[in-house]
């Protein structure tokens, strides 16, 4: 008669370092389940190398896979962060806790003895110092359970330690953005080609946190659908109530095309080839002509020559003619 193997949930982000808390994790004879974190900045898709190809990660690592996904309950907690946020529009110790709280949930279930996670010590500079750590233990109800493996033997001693679950000796002492150490355990563990350092979600690119700044300072509650126009084409901010987004290729287009709503007005050049364009806001027929320069500007269309546009709402079309934008005309609304 055999033991059956106690079970951990790991947080699996498919970067190297999540990969190799498992393996370790692993190696010590535990049985890994891991889950992955969807949010409306992070959805494995966004081409930022936070996702990773992250299913045919688990399956590497033999590990079943549960996919969590944080809508509309973290766009509220944007709102309002209670540790704040970084360098962009990043609230990444509240965003932390979320995620340990899903994957407490999943420990629950499966009744699993503690949570592993690829954080390193001194890596990150709002969210994994020690404090940041003791805050986002505690934020999410599992002091003590929490046990990241890469540099455990660094920390406070936690649960596991004290039950006799796992030994310090056993645990990493890396320390830092250095990724010397990852790589010779990649090395060590067969893991091929590991991934670069990730960059994070779309909230901590500067850029992106300047738009996602905007919309939560003009909208009261944001939809997804406002956060996925957030992702695309050049943004305007030309009111408190109305934004002009203009495509920047066939993608673009076609994706802002989808995401329109009924209220929503789309604009695009009749003669020539160049960008679809969304109105979205109260004001937004006021900003029709406006609009339509800019996105005639964009366009193939010569540039001192009126061009036509096609103007969509809901399912009515119209037509109208309109002069290319002198670029110190709009670009003081670009955001």
């Amino acid at each position: 008669m055999t033991n059956e193997k106690k079970k951990v949930v790991a947080l699996l982000s498919g970067g190297l370092d999540s990969q190799l808390a498992i393996r370790m994790m692993q190696e010590q004879g535990f049985e890994v389940s891991a889950v992955a974190i969807k949010t409306p900045f992070c959805d494995f898709d966004c081409g930022r190398g936070c996702g990773f190809e992250i299913r045919e990660r688990a399956d590497d690592l033999n590990v079943k896979l549960k996919t969590v996904y944080l809508g509309d309950e973290y766009i509220e907690m944007l709102k309002h962060p209670k540790y704040g946020r970084g360098a962009g529009f990043n609230p990444c110790v509240d965003c932390r806790s979320m995620m340990f709280d899903a994957a407490k949930k999943h420990m629950e279930e499966i009744g699993a003895e503690f949570i592993i996670s690829g954080e390193v010590l001194g890596q990150r500079p709002m969210s994994q110092h020690a404090p940041a750590l003791r805050t986002i233990e505690k934020e999410s109800g599992l002091v003590g359970k929490i046990v990241r493996p890469l540099s455990a033997a660094l920390l406070p001693e936690t649960d596991p330690e004290k039950d006799g679950l796992i030994k310090r000796e056993n645990l990493g002492m890396i320390r830092g953005r250095t990724r010397k150490a990852q790589l010779e355990m990649a090395k060590k563990y067969g893991i091929e080609n590991p991934p670069n350092a990730g960059g994070g979600c779309l909230l901590t690119d500067p850029a992106f946190g300047l738009r996602a700044k905007d919309l939560f300072a003009h909208t009261e509650t944001p939809t997804i659908n406002d956060v996925d126009l957030l992702k695309i084409g050049r943004q305007f901010r030309l009111d408190k109530e109305t934004k002009l987004v203009v495509g920047r290729n066939k993608d673009e287009n076609e994706m802002i095309k989808a995401i329109a709503l009924p209220n929503d007005i789309l604009l695009e050049s009749r003669d020539y080839m160049g960008p679809v364009s969304i109105l979205r806001g109260k004001n937004a027929d006021k900003h029709i002509e406006f609009a339509s320069s800019v996105t005639l500007r964009y366009s193939d269309a010569p540039r001192e020559e009126k061009g036509y546009l096609t103007i969509k709402k809901d399912k009515k079309k119209d037509e109208i003619i309109a002069e290319p934008a002198k670029e110190d005309s709009y670009l003081k609304f670009r955001i």
